[in-house]
Formats: C-alpha cells, structure tokens, sequence
C-alpha cells in the first residue's frame, strides 16, 4: 500500500472536510449570539421606551398620547389595551384631570432571540389628580415584546 497516496487523497481532504464543517458551526454560533445579544439591547430599549408611552399622559392630551401609543401594541394586548383607556382610562383624565408620569429606573432582560423577548421593566409612576399633590408607586412589569416589520412591539405586559 502505498501510503502517500492514502494521506493525499483520504487523509488530507478529509481533515480538510472536517476543519471547514468546525469553521462554519463555529462561524453559526458566532452569528446566533451576536443576533441574540442585538436582541437584548434593542428589546430591552423598545421595553423601557413602551413602558413609559403607555403609563404617561397628561388630562389635556389623554387621548392623543394613548393613542399615539398604541402603535407600540401588537396583538391582543393591542386590543385590550384600546378598550381599556377608551373605556376607563381616558374619560376619568379628562373628567377628574388626572396626569400620571412614568420613568423607567431600571430593566433587565429575561430572554431574547431575534424575533421574540421578554424583559423586566422596574416603574416608578407619579399621579396627580386634579391639583393634589403626587402620589407616588414602584412597581415591576414582565413585557413580552415580537418583532414586527424590522420593530419590537409590545404584545404581553404583565405586572409582576
């Protein structure tokens, strides 16, 4: 048997096989979690951004700013949350001139994939109704957000 033919051509290109098959999982793990890790920040933004749009308004522009925020809703959260501020929320502002003011203080993301996330937002929200003074609530809401049309929307928001 003639051994310089079995390394050049069963040897060589199989190792050659194997190294090319490493580089390519290698260079597919590599990908997944920078897309994972673009994820994070982009949801974890678009959580804290959401969050803040859907618990602040002042009672001459209840309607607008709520509305406006809808368009940061998917699904059926989307549709839960149009009935309860044309509902509930809109009409009391306006007729006990209720403001409430929302920060974000903190988040942090419990998982996230390019196309789904799920982030913990920390909320101190401050209410003011008619001209009494604040009153002042921390809370913590878990917010599922889907990727639609290249944007994060929310489509769970749960208090926790």
């Amino acid at each position: 048997m003639d051994w310089s033919r079995v390394l050049a051509y069963g040897v060589v290109p199989g190792i050659a096989l194997i190294l090319a098959m490493a580089a390519g999982f290698l260079k597919y793990v590599d990908n997944s979690a920078r897309d994972s890790a673009t994820a994070r920040i982009e949801a974890t933004q678009a959580a804290s951004t959401g969050t803040v749009a859907l618990l602040s308004y002042t009672s001459d522009k209840v309607e607008q700013q709520l509305n406006d925020a809808r368009n940061l809703l998917t699904g059926g959260f989307g549709e839960s949350y149009t009935s309860l501020i044309n509902e509930v929320v809109i009409p009391g502002a306006k007729q006990q001139q209720i403001s409430a003011l929302a920060t974000v203080p903190r988040v942090g993301s419990v998982s996230a994939d390019p196309g789904r996330a799920v982030v913990l937002v920390f909320v101190n929200q401050a209410v003011v109704v008619g001209s009494s003074a604040p009153t002042d609530t921390a809370s913590s809401v878990r917010v599922t957000l889907e990727k639609v049309g290249g944007k994060w929307l929310i489509s769970d928001f749960t208090p926790v």
